[in-house]
């Protein structure tokens, strides 16, 4: 019954009823006469066994089991509307494009962000390009990128940009058993800066906030490698000839045959990372989509130690 679309219609035709309170008037919003409307609920309530009009009141009205008849037609309409827009939305969007650009530190967790925005939009077509800070903000302004996985706290002219955190960075200390850490949970930026050190290079915003603080603690550490390739720093990780300081997310993944030591570092500000997009007067359906789901993403298990 529930296909048969002469039963949709006389859902229809109920709702219609109890708004205008009036058969000529419901008849009239549903563009058909009043003795189709009529038959079409007299027909309704002979298929469901039940008296949905009071006919005797000089006030249309509903009995009881014609209100609960109506919460359900309102439910079943509203259901069949969502499934039309969301059909609507596959058809519109198939082939659709959206590009995003990651900052390397958070590199690691575009897996988890490309596998929630295919979940839910099976035919999308995910560009993602890793780059540093400014790059992103750059191309967010040229519109090469829709949206971006950056620092927000590097964003210049912020009310052009709309943004939404998800989460705060941590660094550590981290190297192969093969190197002898300091303390037990944390150590010092002090110690750390006694060790070899590998590190992304000076153009990720990462690498600026690990310098301020040795900055800050004036000290010059043994940085032995630099690039700005996390692969990198994860194989001389494994080969034990040196230690890193990298933020939480860029930790070599768990997989890894090496079981990785940790130390905590205490950061003198802690970034925010998050989602940034330009401010639009008027956003496409598809990328209002990607942000919604993008913003509703827990990273939080793929940030713990």
């Amino acid at each position: 019954m529930g296909e048969n679309p002469l039963f949709l219609r006389q859902l229809t035709y109920l709702v219609a009823l109890d708004r205008f309170r009036h058969f000529s008037r419901a008849a009239e919003h549903c563009g058909v006469s009043q003795p189709a409307l009529s038959s079409a609920i007299r027909q309704l309530e002979h298929e469901l066994g039940v008296t949905i009009i009071r006919r005797r009141q000089r006030v249309l009205g509903l009995t009881p089991e014609g209100e609960r008849v109506l919460a359900w037609a309102r439910q079943s309409l509203a259901a069949l509307d969502g499934l039309r827009q969301e059909a609507d939305f596959a058809h519109e969007i198939a082939g659709g494009h959206i590009s995003i650009g990651i900052i390397p530190p958070a590199q690691q967790l575009s897996p988890l962000l490309a596998e929630s925005l295919r979940a839910d939009i099976p035919g999308l077509h995910l560009e993602v390009t890793v780059a540093n800070n400014s790059e992103i903000v750059h191309g967010l302004n040229e519109q090469r990128f829709d949206i971006g996985l950056i620092y927000l706290d590097h964003i210049p002219e912020k009310t052009a940009f709309e943004t939404h955190e998800l989460y705060v960075e941590r660094h550590v200390l981290v190297a192969a058993p093969g190197i002898k850490l300091p303390g037990r949970t944390r150590c010092t930026w002090k110690e750390a800066g006694t060790l070899p050190l590998c590190l992304l290079d000076r153009s990720a915003r990462s690498r600026q906030i690990i310098d301020s603080c040795f900055e800050k603690e004036n000290i010059r550490p043994d940085v032995f490698l630099e690039t700005n390739t996390l692969s990198l720093l994860h194989t001389e990780l494994q080969a034990g000839r040196m230690a890193s300081i990298l933020p939480v997310a860029a930790l070599p993944s768990v997989t890894t045959p090496v079981e990785f030591h940790f130390r905590r570092l205490d950061l003198t500000s802690a970034p925010s990372i998050g989602l940034a997009r330009l401010r639009h007067p008027v956003l496409s359906r598809l990328l209002e989509r990607c942000w919604k789901i993008a913003s509703g993403v827990s990273f939080q298990d793929a940030l713990v130690l």
